[in-house]
């Protein structure tokens, strides 16, 4: 059986995959946990903002994988919530560090709501595409 560059990009996919499901889930966890006043905003942005450009790397690390494999419909389904990770890094708040999460804003009712809605749309896109990428990596290994 051949080992196709395809099949590794769908591989490395599934696994990165996971780790931006884990990212989601914490952020819809760190939200509702700022919601609901466990945590203070200064803990919360300090436990959010380092894991934002390892996301978006690792995010960016699927597309040039899938680039470089040619695999253009998983690229094509990547690709908007790419540029709105680039619209909403180049968009945040002016800060002292990398991240995106202000804590004297973050408490705002309309930015903690559309926060939490983020966090929920990025977990079902990611849970969306596990099943892509598990899909496609079967598709690549039998035509293989």
């Amino acid at each position: 059986m051949a080992f196709s560059f395809p099949a590794f990009a769908y591989i490395v996919a599934l696994i990165t995959d996971a780790f931006l499901i884990f990212f989601s889930i914490f952020h819809v966890i760190a939200f509702d946990e700022l919601k609901t006043d466990y945590k203070n905003p200064i803990d919360q942005c300090n436990s959010l903002n380092p894991l934002v450009l390892p996301e978006y790397l690792l995010h960016l690390l699927i597309n040039v994988l899938f680039l470089l494999s040619g695999e253009w419909f998983s690229l094509l389904i990547n690709i908007p919530l790419m540029l709105y990770h680039i619209h909403r890094y180049y968009t945040r708040p002016v800060m002292s560090g990398p991240g995106l999460y202000d804590p004297t804003s973050i408490m705002n009712a309309d930015v903690l709501t559309s926060c939490q809605r983020e966090g929920w749309i990025k977990l079902a896109f990611y849970l969306l595409s596990f099943f892509l990428y598990l899909y496609g990596m079967i598709v690549v290994l039998i035509a293989a």
